[in-house]
């Protein structure tokens, strides 16, 4: 049902957000019509090419943005001088806010999943009047024990994965967190030491959703060299801290969220954020529905695609319309 088409309205730039830092944002479709906001995964994934393409961009104007420290938005994580304590979830949403002030924007529809998910709730649970409604396509709450789960209790699954993840880390921090052990890899002097690091977390991010067939197996180690050192470097960065969210903060607010229609779509074979979140999430915000694909994991599948379709559907024409 969407419109991909990149014409004469494509908007866009490096926005000023403050502490050095300049993110890159793009708008396609009707600058008149309803706002969406894609926001991306990761963190430090980098906006996606494809998602703008599933809205209708003669009702939509579609947004997306990088968040900072990747893809376009400078300067880029990959550059090792590039100060890290500027990136955090409080800049995030600022940075966010700054945005829906430049476009003279109101209200907005917010449409992501993986990471993108708590940014979205934070910022939500934020600013609940300037949020239309939710479309969220793999709920991850980023709380301590998901990422334990993530990067230490999967080895259950994938031990032989896991030992060569482990493996990566040097012998006095093997036995420590493992996400704290990559940061550090990720911040060392040499550059052999942190390209070595980047390469052996994505093997162990594609190792999780090397099941998905499909979906998008091995799509992390598929990434340009800058762009997976930026990513790793991020992730670590924000999985070290927890996204500097309290533990169970996005559920304990979820009342923030009454009056805002949400749709959770969520893959049953999901190894990475298992589905108690989704189930959890959905019983803690009365306005949200929870579908969920029993043949999808982290990285969709052909029925996640239609349910995201359909969900895009239901804020386009349908009884979740926003005004």
């Amino acid at each position: 049902m969407g419109d991909g088409t990149r014409d004469a309205r494509r908007r866009g730039g490096l926005l000023d957000v403050g502490d050095g830092n300049r993110m890159f944002w793009e708008a396609t479709g009707n600058p008149a019509g309803r706002t969406v906001l894609i926001v991306h995964g990761g963190p430090g994934g980098g906006r996606s090419a494809t998602a703008p393409k599933a809205f209708d961009h003669s009702i939509f104007q579609v947004v997306s943005f990088d968040q900072r420290g990747c893809g376009d938005s400078v300067p880029s994580a990959a550059d090792p001088a590039t100060e890290m304590s500027r990136n955090t979830t409080e800049h995030l949403l600022a940075d966010m806010e700054k945005l829906r002030h430049h476009l003279d924007v109101d209200r907005w529809l917010l449409f992501g999943g993986s990471w993108a998910c708590t940014l979205i709730l934070a910022y939500a649970q934020r600013y609940p009047h300037r949020v239309a409604g939710i479309i969220i396509v793999g709920v991850t709450l980023t709380r301590p024990g998901d990422i334990d789960w993530l990067y230490h209790g999967l080895q259950r699954l994938l031990p032989e994965q896991w030992e060569r993840f482990r493996a990566a880390v040097p012998a006095h921090l093997r036995d420590r967190n493992l996400v704290e052990a990559y940061r550090q890899l990720m911040e060392h002097p040499d550059a052999d030491v942190r390209s070595h690091a980047a390469r052996e977390w994505c093997r162990w991010e594609d190792a999780a959703i090397a099941h998905e067939v499909q979906g998008s197996p091995g799509q992390y180690s598929a990434r340009p060299d800058a762009a997976k050192l930026a990513f790793v470097r991020i992730c670590t960065h924000y999985f070290a801290h927890h996204g500097w969210l309290d533990d169970g903060q996005l559920l304990r607010e979820a009342g923030r969220l009454s009056g805002i229609p949400g749709l959770l779509i969520h893959g049953r074979l999901d190894l990475s954020a298992p589905l108690l979140s989704a189930w959890e999430l959905a019983r803690a915000w009365s306005d949200a529905e929870l579908t969920v694909i029993d043949d999808s994991g982290h990285t969709g599948s052909p029925a996640m695609a239609a349910a995201v379709r359909q969900a895009i559907s239901r804020f386009t024409d349908g009884d979740l319309a926003p005004g």
